[in-house]
């Protein structure tokens, strides 16, 4: 799986790294943790430069989150709660995880928008009370570009520091890449199948 990643990346460039993060911040099938070092890494054998690297990874990122941004604005917390109690299971969001979500962000603003690119569980849902609170779009890429250039530029440079050390551990790096993967996936079905029991009146 590791070399699939880093094959993908070398073989379709700056294009594979912000379609890999695009589809990380809507329906994470692959995450960042993996797809920017491994960005890192082909950056270090010289393939791709190592700020094209950091500004697609950004770009990208930031593009995943204009979905759940346009649909807070649109659609509002209430019909997007509805919208959670019926759907919300194939992205294991709940109506409960908006409502949370909607309430860091009103205690905390821009912060929320700037710190939630850095964390895993509230990286693309945060997008959605910015976009309820109705926060002016310009702020609001610019706080999420904030948050995702620090993010993508700290695991690009895991990847990058660790250059030709990256090939002596593949032989490991494989089969934690796949543990990583198979983690996310156990963790998603489990959401899946207890999203009933979990968000039950």
């Amino acid at each position: 799986m590791a070399q699939w990643i880093i094959q993908f990346i070398t073989e379709y460039g700056y294009v594979a790294i912000a379609l890999l993060m695009l589809l990380e911040n809507v329906f994470p099938p692959i995450p960042s943790e993996l797809i920017m070092p491994f960005a890192g890494f082909v950056a270090a054998r010289g393939d791709l430069h190592p700020a094209g690297v950091v500004i697609t990874g950004t770009l990208g990122s930031i593009a995943g989150t204009l979905p759940w941004y346009w649909a807070g604005r649109a659609i509002g917390l209430e019909r997007l709660q509805a919208w959670a109690d019926r759907h919300g299971r194939w992205l294991t969001v709940s109506r409960e995880d908006l409502t949370k979500a909607q309430a860091w962000f009103e205690r905390r603003g821009w912060v929320a928008v700037t710190l939630g690119r850095l964390v895993p569980a509230l990286r693309s849902i945060i997008s959605a009370p910015a976009g309820i609170a109705r926060m002016p779009m310009h702020s609001f890429l610019f706080w999420s570009a904030l948050g995702s250039l620090v993010w993508t530029s700290a695991l690009t440079a895991v990847g990058y520091l660790l250059d030709n050390r990256y090939e002596a551990v593949v032989h490991w790096l494989d089969p934690v890449t796949k543990a990583v993967l198979a983690l996310a996936l156990l963790t998603y079905v489990w959401r899946l199948v207890t999203f009933g029991k979990r968000h039950k009146p």
